[in-house]
């Protein structure tokens, strides 16, 4: 063991607990509200190292049968998303599906065990594998051994790696800041319409819409494409160069990335017609319908999700900013009394979307095309930035590199 390492529980490092949820059903209406934030497993996936946004809050009843966390709190998941962790920014309840880790300062850093997860990840989900759905519950836990130095070399690992999350973190706040900016315009000008010199506009009296502007479906936009997967039985299709993306990998961004798959050329090929290009839009349509993002380059994508690749350039970040709405649509129009939404490539197409006149969607073009080549920029920073971190990680964590 390396000199001044220890293995250790970790018990040995702070405290651990489970979330509350005791009420059932858990979404009965009473327990949510707009006082108390409730992180649940798919807000600490999408922070990835700190947590400061939610989708839901518990009101006074919710609270009253779960707990708040403090600031700091280390919060990992034991089902759906198996072993991600983040840290609180906030005071919050989680559900029993999270547990928390409270650092005792004078034994570890917060950061250093957050660390400790992400490198040990993979073995987390080796030792919680169910017959029918992952679980990593609070005595599995407890029986994890890490070798750890002291709290101040703790304090060193976590503070250079911290570099590059504190990166990330302030380049999502940057991108968050310039879709915000085109989609606030966007609301702006086009739904509640008040575009510039709106205030002299002639509207149609047969549309009701102001002069220049008209009805057109998603199909008068550009080519709509369904997805489809190549044969898994074929090894030789994946493990390309070529993005293989499923809904799971827009998550919740900008532009695809990265995906958890990739296809060869070979494994393109075999399906004609089904590469699209970059910067066009892809709409998961089945099941989980209304993820949507644009494309970062070339790639493929599998039959939950249609595609628009766009006949002129001034429809890619209007129809972009028009697609915050197409959840609720997409739900009405898959639903026929099933349990999963489908919404198949007919009927996207039918979707009708209102267009501006052409001077003022190209206006929206040209002062916002600047903002997204920046947030596509930032996102590359990004990834970057993670592929460095994951380099360093376990070199730092099992004292290869000293500091």
């Amino acid at each position: 063991m390396r000199e001044g390492w220890r293995e250790v529980e970790l018990e040995e490092l702070g405290t651990i607990g489970r979330g509350k949820s005791r009420h059932r059903p858990r979404n009965a209406d009473f327990l949510y509200g707009n006082e108390y934030p409730f992180v649940q497993t798919a807000d600490v996936k999408a922070a990835e190292y700190k947590i400061t946004s939610y989708s839901q809050m518990y009101s006074e009843a919710g609270l009253a049968q779960s707990k708040i966390w403090p600031i700091n709190t280390l919060c990992i998941t034991i089902a759906a998303n198996i072993a991600d962790s983040s840290i609180l920014g906030i005071e919050a309840c989680f559900p029993d599906s999270v547990v928390g880790f409270i650092s005792d300062p004078l034994k570890s850093d917060v950061k250093f065990v957050k660390y400790l997860f992400d490198m040990l990840q993979i073995r987390i989900k080796q030792i919680s594998q169910g017959a029918a759905q992952d679980n990593l519950s609070l005595e599995k836990i407890r029986t994890l051994r890490f070798t750890v130095p002291n709290v101040e070399t703790q304090r060193k690992i976590a503070f250079i790696l911290s570099g590059y999350d504190d990166l990330i973190e302030n380049n999502l706040k940057r991108i968050k800041i310039l879709e915000e900016m085109a989609q606030q315009t966007y609301e702006e000008w086009f739904v509640r319409m008040r575009f510039p010199s709106y205030e002299t506009a002639v509207m149609n009296e047969e549309t009701g819409l102001p002069e220049g502007w008209g009805k057109k479906t998603l199909i008068d936009l550009g080519k709509i494409s369904t997805g489809k997967t190549p044969s898994t039985l074929n090894e030789d299709f994946y493990n390309g160069n070529i993005p293989f993306i499923k809904t799971p990998d827009m998550n919740g961004s900008t532009y695809v990335i990265e995906t958890n798959q990739y296809l060869t050329k070979l494994g393109s090929d075999n399906q004609k017609g089904k590469l699209i290009e970059k910067n066009s839009l892809v709409v998961s349509c089945i099941g989980s319908a209304g993820a949507f993002a644009l494309v970062s380059k070339p790639s493929q994508f599998n039959q939950q999700i249609n595609a628009i690749t766009f006949k002129r350039e001034e429809y890619i970040f209007f129809t972009y900013c028009y697609s915050k709405s197409l959840k609720e649509k997409l739900e009405a129009l898959g639903s026929n009394g099933a349990t999963m939404t489908n919404v198949n490539k007919t009927k996207f197409e039918k979707i009708e979307i209102v267009l501006p006149d052409s001077q003022l969607l190209n206006k929206f073009h040209k002062i916002f095309k600047l903002n997204f080549e920046n947030i596509l920029n930032l996102q590359s920073q990004n990834q970057r930035l993670r592929e460095a971190r994951d380099l360093l990680l376990p070199r730092l964590m099992m004292g290869i590199v000293k500091v």
